[in-house]
């Protein structure tokens, strides 16, 4: 269930598709999380191959995974996505996996207390932008100064790129976040 050797690592860095998600594969290899936290887990490729070269490259370590997702009551425009009980199915076999479905907003505020912090946090762009602006000042409470969040964002024709947020970016979205709860 790992990826398989130096050239299944390469054809996953430098040619898989979409494009887009090879710096988080990149990153997976040169910094070897074990706690990855998944916002908008989608037709759950890539959470699939996230978690397999995290194991392949965490050196027997154990890999821990968060994903939270809406699963089932995903609405059409959410984009498609799988039910909680495929995604366990998928899942389970390749780290420690733990699945919350629902809001990202409303569990985070409900988990962040219990989840502790997290070495790589991979944001998708598929969650509805009202509840990520809600949930970034969580986001930020489950990072540490070595965390990396990488964030999705629509790179135009049909094509989304990955980027990481600067420790920086990352507490501007949170203040803001604050800030539209006070009103």
């Amino acid at each position: 269930m790992t990826t398989p050797g130096w050239l299944g690592t390469l054809w996953l860095t430098r040619f898989s598709g979409p494009a887009g998600e090879r710096v988080l594969y990149r990153h997976i290899g040169a910094r070897r999380p074990l706690r990855i936290l998944e916002l908008g887990l989608g037709r759950l490729r890539r959470a699939e191959r996230l978690l397999r070269h995290a194991v392949a490259t965490a050196a027997g370590q154990t890999v821990a995974y968060v994903g939270v997702d809406r699963f089932e009551s995903r609405q059409a425009e959410d984009g498609p996505g799988v039910s909680l009980k495929e995604a366990h199915r998928r899942l389970s076999g390749v780290a420690r996996v733990q699945l919350v479905p629902g809001n990202v907003d409303t569990n985070l505020s409900r988990l962040c207390n219990h989840l502790g912090a997290f070495d790589l946090v991979v944001v998708s762009a598929d969650n509805p932008a009202r509840q990520l602006e809600r949930a970034w000042f969580f986001v930020q409470r489950l990072t540490s100064p070595e965390t990396v969040v990488f964030a999705e964002s629509d790179g135009g024709g049909g094509r989304t790129t990955w980027a990481p947020l600067s420790r920086g970016q990352l507490a501007d979205l949170a203040a803001r976040s604050l800030q539209r709860r006070a009103g």
